[in-house]
């Protein structure tokens, strides 16, 4: 089975592209250095001195270090010598981040390709051709498409005629590594209720946060050290859940106006960390602690010790 494979379908990027290149070795004479590019196949290239910077540079070691890599746009290709030349003097600050943004991205779907070429023992470069460059023509990027196939496989995939191994494998990977990644969204709340309903008004308030919860969304709501509650959601879609709980803290507020009591937003929806999501867990913990002291103690006074 061949090892490895290029990106796109263009055996070398052209002149004017703007292409990510990894420092392989600073040249001997230190008038330049080598570098290599990962989206064509590992084909090496160089980048003079002079056409690092603007600005006069004195040292090709001040600049440069092996093993980093960096965007630079693409001067010269001799097909027939497999050789291109580079500079970083022309680019643009978007030029940056828009070659880092479509390496990311390509870097992604040729993780999942050649991952799946090495399971089912495939060339990587037949499966390129076979769907791989057709889905950058059709969407731009092979990455647009994978994201598509999460949700809808058939309308992606349909029109290749990929047998079951190769489709079967081809999503599990395209669901591991483009599922989209949940976000940890919190909310702090105070709910009181000094009314004849007392703690079934505020039962009933709570209730109707958790009833705006949806079939991708479902909101908890857990007692901290009454009368604080948290409210927490997983979410792919952040804005949106944000306001689904925020729907949720005013369906509440409704419900405990009725019942006599009043609800407190103390911390407004918002993401957390993972960081802050275990100091929270933490916290949590210690108050279950404590409480389950008071009941233990609360059983003895009543026992008669």
């Amino acid at each position: 089975m061949k090892g490895g494979c290029r990106y796109y379908e263009s055996r070398y990027p052209a002149p004017g592209d703007v292409v990510m290149a990894t420092i392989a070795k600073i040249s001997d004479d230190g008038i330049g250095a080598y570098v290599t590019l990962a989206e064509y196949e590992g084909i090496e290239g160089m980048i003079q001195l002079s056409e690092l910077s603007r600005r006069r540079i004195r040292s090709v070691q001040k600049m440069l270090r092996v093993g980093q890599s960096e965007p630079m746009v693409v001067l010269r290709v001799d097909e027939d010598k497999g050789y291109i030349d580079l500079t970083k003097k022309t680019i643009s600050v978007d030029e940056i981040q828009s070659c880092k943004d479509k390496y990311k991205m390509s870097s992604k779907v040729h993780t999942i390709i050649t991952h799946v070429a090495q399971k089912l023992e495939r060339d990587p470069e037949q499966l390129y051709i076979k769907f791989g460059w057709p889905l950058y023509a059709k969407y731009g990027h092979a990455y647009n498409a994978f994201k598509t196939a999460v949700s809808d496989p058939d309308a992606v995939f349909g029109e290749f005629g990929l047998d079951k191994p190769l489709l079967d494998e081809l999503m599990k990977d395209i669901l591991r590594h483009m599922k989209p990644q949940q976000a940890r969204l919190h909310a702090k709340i105070e709910v009181k209720c000094m009314g004849y309903q007392g703690i079934e008004g505020i039962r009933k308030a709570l209730k109707a946060i958790e009833a705006e919860s949806t079939e991708d969304t479902t909101l908890q709501v857990t007692l901290i050290a009454s009368p604080l509650y948290i409210i927490r959601a997983n979410s792919v879609n952040v804005e949106d859940d944000i306001q689904l709980i925020n729907r949720g803290i005013k369906a509440a507020e409704e419900v405990i106006k009725q019942e006599g009591g009043v609800l407190k937003v103390v911390v407004s929806p918002k993401q957390v960390t993972e960081v802050e999501e275990k100091e929270l867990k933490e916290l949590m913990d210690r108050a279950e602690r404590e409480n389950a002291e008071v009941t233990a103690d609360e059983d003895e006074d009543a026992d008669g010790y």
